[in-house]
């Protein structure tokens, strides 16, 4: 089994990694007031120093009132936690890594008494009440123009402080994902009806953010065909579909398609072995990381819940041989990277004997 797909350097202008090895955004709720703390610097430059090409961080709340929807998630906005951010990354260069962080909008995932602000109720593409009391604020043109300046801001202070470009979550049933999805999206004006029309929230906020940093800041856009709510949604049926999907967001100014699965060696569509992130790929020519399950026994799903269950490392051959292959150019590793911030160096090294199995307990500290 040849390592060399995955060590091999990936150049794309202004970002140069030393390999292939992506760290999956991974919510931990270490960061109390929304400040990585000392802490949290640790764990980052730990996965640097071990390793991993590039990090993308856990979600981090864009400047809206609405943003957040747990409990001591960071902020990216702010002197306090912007000054958090810049240890990070002086931490992360130091240890010879790239970072970037995911710019998140929980929408309408928020609960009611959920910090900062615990009298803000939820946003979304449209309002919801229950018992008579507003639970979800549907959002108002103003309302979205202000999202989309919120994410501009965010980009132009992560470029500010050194931050090696942004992921912008467009995913998993979360705020740009809402607008996405037509189940959550029954608006009545531009905003909605063709998923062209659905998209249009994030293309803004992608085409902000390239205004807010210039042509060479690398923006990286996540997105799935699952969702929290529903496992087993698509948001599309078919390659040409996803085409469809995808070419707006292209055009806006997307460099990287982040493409969120449960297990990476999944077919996408049928007639074709390709995974999302391969057909993404194909489909539009940019670079793609894909995900899901990488390095482990288990899907993540078996541990959302309290559970005994431990992953082992598994074999990444079926991986090695399709990054190999050009079906996508990058490879995001989460929970095997979470309780192991060696991983890479250990694979690198052949000493899959040494990395250390998952459980739920691992979640439960940063190590």
């Amino acid at each position: 089994m040849s390592l060399d797909a995955l060590f091999q350097p990936f150049h794309l202008g202004n970002l140069q990694l030393p390999n292939r090895v992506v760290m999956a955004p991974m919510t931990r709720s270490f960061s109390p007031g929304g400040v990585p703390t000392a802490q949290v610097v640790e764990y980052y430059r730990r996965r640097a120093a071990g390793g991993v090409g590039l990090i993308i961080t856990e979600g981090t709340t864009v400047g809206h009132r609405a943003a957040n929807g747990y409990p001591q998630v960071p902020r990216f906005y702010g002197v306090d936690a912007l000054a958090g951010w810049k240890t990070v990354v002086d931490a992360v260069h130091g240890a010879g890594g790239k970072i970037v962080p995911q710019l998140w909008h929980v929408g309408s995932v928020r609960k009611p008494g959920t910090e900062p602000d615990a009298s803000v109720p939820a946003y979304g593409p449209m309002e919801k009440r229950k018992d008579d009391q507003l639970v979800v604020h549907g959002m108002s043109v103003e309302d979205i123009d202000e999202v989309v300046a919120a994410f501009a801001q965010a980009a132009r202070d992560a470029q500010a402080i050194g931050m090696d470009g942004v992921e912008i979550h467009g995913a998993h049933g979360y705020l740009v994902d809402q607008f996405f999805w037509e189940g959550s999206n029954q608006r009545d004006d531009e905003y909605a009806g063709s998923l062209a029309n659905r998209s249009r929230f994030a293309v803004r906020i992608v085409e902000a953010i390239r205004a807010a940093t210039g042509p060479d800041f690398p923006i990286i856009f996540r997105f799935s065909q699952w969702k929290q709510q529903d496992y087993s949604a698509r948001l599309v049926q078919t390659p040409e579909a996803l085409e469809a999907f995808l070419q707006p967001l292209v055009a806006a100014g997307v460099d990287i398609f982040h493409c969120s699965t449960r297990r990476f060696w999944e077919a996408e569509f049928p007639g074709s072995d390709l995974n999302l992130a391969g057909w993404t790929r194909q489909l539009t020519g940019k670079p793609t990381i894909t995900v899901g399950s990488v390095g482990l026994d288990g899907e993540f799903l078996q541990f959302m819940v309290k559970t005994d269950k431990v992953a082992q490392p598994a074999s990444l051959e079926n991986l090695l041989q399709r990054l190999g292959n050009d079906e996508f150019d990058l490879v995001a590793v989460g929970r095997a990277l979470l309780v192991d911030p060696d991983w890479a160096l250990k694979v690198r090294e052949g000493r899959e004997q040494d990395i250390l199995p998952f459980s739920r307990e691992a979640l439960t500290s940063l190590v």
